[in-house]
């Protein structure tokens, strides 16, 4: 079960992840690990299942240079949860859940559909800080990072999909405060999701 604590991480192996609330307080939230940092595989969660699942290998010579996930309970402008990668010199575990708090966004462009160019969607990533992070509290805002930190980010952004047909251009980076902007209205967007099955539910107990 999983238990809501301000400054813990949790690892839950009886519940959907996807569930959790995204916003556990002001300026913070949950961040689902997928693939953790120094993984050659990209790892997806699978509500269904409650288990992670294989998504694909990275190209050869790419390997995620942070922990990587999804904020829960969100839905991003692509229908998926809200991509996260948390910036801290350590590696965790597929599953554990990490308060955290955001530093920017990378803002991505890409392909709705792989090797389709007739449409295109955002797929932003957010950059956050876990709470019991220790050697990382100094970095409140993106532009706390050096140049050459936000330009590997976005070359690794490119590269870890550069065979998968999306065409990801990047269009920018956005603040903190943009940051947690995009979560929150990530989280309201899948609440109403949300709100609309139970109101078609109801409906067809009627």
């Amino acid at each position: 079960m999983f238990t809501r604590h301000p400054r813990r991480a949790i690892v839950s192996t009886t519940m959907n992840l996807s569930l959790i609330p995204a916003l556990l307080s002001d300026g913070v939230f949950h961040v689902v690990v997928e693939a953790p940092r120094g993984s050659t595989l990209k790892l997806k969660y699978e509500p269904q299942w409650q288990a992670m699942s294989v998504s694909r290998p990275l190209p050869l010579g790419v390997a995620y240079p942070f922990d990587w996930g999804f904020v829960p309970s969100t839905r991003a402008a692509d229908g998926d949860p809200l991509d996260a990668m948390l910036l801290w010199d350590v590696s965790s575990y597929p599953g554990v859940v990490v308060p955290s708090r955001a530093i920017g966004v990378l803002h991505v462009e890409q392909y709705q559909a792989n090797h389709d160019p007739s449409a295109r969607i955002r797929n932003d990533r957010i950059m956050a800080i876990p709470l019991e992070a220790r050697r990382e509290h100094s970095i409140t805002d993106i532009t706390t990072l050096s140049a050459r930190v936000r330009q590997e980010l976005e070359q690794f952004a490119v590269a870890a999909t550069v065979l998968e047909g999306k065409d990801v251009e990047i269009l920018g980076w956005g603040d903190a405060s943009a940051a947690l902007k995009v979560v929150q209205e990530s989280a309201r967007r899948q609440g109403r999701k949300a709100t609309r099955r139970r109101a078609r539910v109801l409906k067809r107990r009627s």
